[in-house]
């Protein structure tokens, strides 16, 4: 069987996952919908023949030309559209974040509970090769019992999307929801636990403000931040986030210490930003404390797969795995609605966190 997926939001990531879902086998894109013209020929265009493109997702969903539908629209308005589109009995994948207020994604768990279809929030970071890796060192116990996990990411800014909504946190949640998310899903993955509170420091500091034309609140978000979170189990996190930092080999850190050694997963940014288009491969490093020796491992990706997107191959590996809880037909996806909820909870204590200069314990928010 062939899957039919409808696209609702065409912009960058939009396009990503088309560019995506061309690689799964028995599967095509059927419908796109954006209200903004260029956008949605683009991605109609990217979806090649048969592929309808509407303005109006109530039209999309009358219209019933999909088997999976795929949120990726710019984040305020992932909450109306959730309120549609769970009235219907299809499979959904939502972007992160989940929606960018805790009672918007109180309200979409609420309408969900009696759903029989699967909703899955698309956190792609878990999927990202190396990643994966470093979780499955950890479940077959490399480095003894965790006790650290540090996450540090420097990038480049918030690229220019439509209208801006990316930079503003009115519209997108704030940088440590909107770009953060996926670290403290990570987190929580990985420490298997909850976060008790949050500690964090961020300034708005360097992106927008070297240009005099640029009003304040054309870009109003953070573009650096650490962020402590402390887990039930006693597990220490740490986010270093700075999105002036372009110039880094590797994009993205993330080491988790034990009691018995340390892994450490090293992934590259987007080939499209770097001199060259040049693609590097990501790393897998395991440092044990006893016998002493460091061993790198260097994870093939294959090219097709990188070249589809931004997020080193992760999103396809998701598309893989959510077409797969699809064509079960039944069955709970891996990445659920409280997981998305949890990570924009602890997105916003931080926000919260950085703003008031305190710590923030996660009852404050509800959790």
């Amino acid at each position: 069987m062939t899957l039919r997926y409808a696209i609702v939001g065409s912009g960058m990531m939009g396009q990503e996952h088309i560019r995506n879902i061309a690689l799964l086998e028995d599967a095509t894109v059927t419908a796109v919908c954006d209200p903004d013209p260029g956008m949605r020929a683009k991605a109609q265009t990217l979806a090649g023949a048969g592929c309808r493109a509407f303005s109006d997702p109530k039209e999309l969903i009358g219209a019933d030309l999909a088997d999976a539908y795929v949120i990726a629209a710019p984040n305020h308005l992932h909450a109306p559209l959730l309120d549609d589109l769970l009235t219907t009995d299809t499979p959904l994948l939502v972007e992160k974040p989940l929606c960018t207020t805790l009672e918007d994604c109180r309200r979409t768990l609420a309408s969900a509970e009696t759903r029989r279809a699967p909703v899955w929030v698309a956190m792609e970071y878990r999927y990202m090769p190396p990643v994966a890796r470093l979780i499955e060192g950890l479940r077959e116990d490399r480095i003894g019992r965790l006790r650290m996990l540090s996450i540090r990411e420097h990038r480049f800014p918030f690229l220019n999307k439509v209208g801006g909504w990316n930079r503003q946190a009115a519209t997108s949640g704030g940088t440590l929801v909107e770009k953060c998310c996926h670290f403290f899903d990570l987190m929580r993955l990985i420490a298997q636990s909850e976060p008790l509170r949050v500690y964090a420091s961020g300034g708005h500091d360097v992106n927008g403000k070297a240009d005099p034309a640029m009003p304040e609140t054309a870009w109003d978000m953070l573009d650096n931040a650490f962020v402590i979170v402390e887990f039930a189990n006693g597990v220490r996190a740490c986010l270093d986030l700075c999105m002036f930092a372009e110039g880094r080999w590797f994009q993205e850190e993330i080491t988790a210490t034990g009691d018995a050694g340390q892994l450490e997963a090293r992934v590259p940014g987007p080939a499209r930003f770097w001199p060259g288009g040049l693609e590097r491969a990501s790393e897998l490093v395991h440092a044990p404390r006893a016998p002493k020796g460091v061993t790198t491992q260097t994870i093939e990706v294959d090219p097709a797969i990188l070249h589809a997107g931004d997020h080193h191959g992760s999103t396809f590996f998701q598309h893989q795995r959510f077409a797969a809880l699809i064509r079960r037909g039944s069955g709970t996806p891996e990445v659920t609605l409280e997981d998305g909820y949890r990570a924009v909870a602890i997105g916003l204590a931080a926000e919260r966190s950085a703003a008031e200069k305190r710590p923030v314990d996660l009852a404050e928010v509800g959790l």
